[in-house]
């Protein structure tokens, strides 16, 4: 009996093209992407998915093996659009970075930082609070899996061989940004509004009152305050960053 082995080699070539994206967007992707997780769990994330993904649109590669240089491009286009996808997930939480900023100034907690394990950078505490609260309830309502389904669909968004439209890209990389700052400007809006009416409050205090030391009044009131204010609304603030990030897998994931 004869086993024919020819197509090892362009199979061994597309399973290297469909790695490469898959683990550029892993790399990227919350909860997966971070830094203090192992780069052998990546690694072996990347793979199971990539083993997942190759008999699916292994017809979609036309590899030339005769052509080293066709299959560099090839390989360099599949990283650049693993990370356009990494990148647009990862934005997401830059929302709640942006609204944990906001919140920490407003309640006089801006001082307060400790490292987020998400950046793997000085944050704010609430920031990062935030950030891990949000990778938690990607994953608690299975919402991560939304991923995985933009991930497969975009291969009828971006298909292998056929240049990348950078004027799509750019403008999905400047939607992402922009949303993601309007989202964080939006959860943090109860404490905006707090913040303003408790300066003008204490600033009115202060002309009526001289003599009295509002700082050392108002700093304590306005995080017992804000921190009340941030116990009632943190439900909806989460609910709302939760249909944001669906907005944005559904975004990538282009109805059939």
């Amino acid at each position: 009996m004869r086993v024919d082995i020819s197509l090892l080699p362009a199979l061994a070539a597309t399973f290297m093209l469909v790695f490469a994206r898959v683990g550029a967007m892993v790399m990227l992707l919350p909860g997966f992407g971070e830094s203090n997780i192992p780069v052998r769990i990546k690694l072996a994330i990347a793979l199971l998915l990539t083993l997942i993904i190759l008999p699916l649109h292994r017809t979609a590669y036309q590899v030339d093996l005769t052509s080293m240089a066709a299959l560099g491009v090839l390989l360099v286009h599949e990283i650049a659009i693993g990370i356009v996808l990494g990148a647009t997930a990862r934005v997401t939480l830059a929302a709640l970075s942006v609204a944990g900023s906001v919140i920490a100034q407003q309640l006089g907690l801006g001082f307060v930082t400790a490292v987020d394990p998400t950046q793997g950078q000085q944050g704010v505490l609430i920031g990062n609070f935030l950030s891990i609260l949000g990778m938690t309830l990607l994953f608690a309502t299975d919402t991560h899996h939304l991923v995985i389904a933009a991930l497969n669909e975009s291969y009828r968004i971006f298909a292998p061989g056929e240049l990348m439209p950078s004027g799509d890209v750019a403008a999905l990389a400047t939607r992402a940004f922009a949303t993601a700052f309007k989202i964080g400007m939006q959860l943090s809006a109860p404490f905006l509004v707090f913040g303003l009416v408790f300066n003008i409050g204490l600033g009115v205090l202060a002309r009526l009152m001289p003599a009295m030391q509002v700082y050392f009044v108002g700093v304590p009131l306005s995080i017992m305050a804000g921190f009340l204010i941030f116990a009632l609304v943190l439900t909806g603030m989460m609910s709302t960053y939760l249909n944001y990030f669906i907005g944005v897998m559904h975004e990538l994931t282009p109805l059939k």
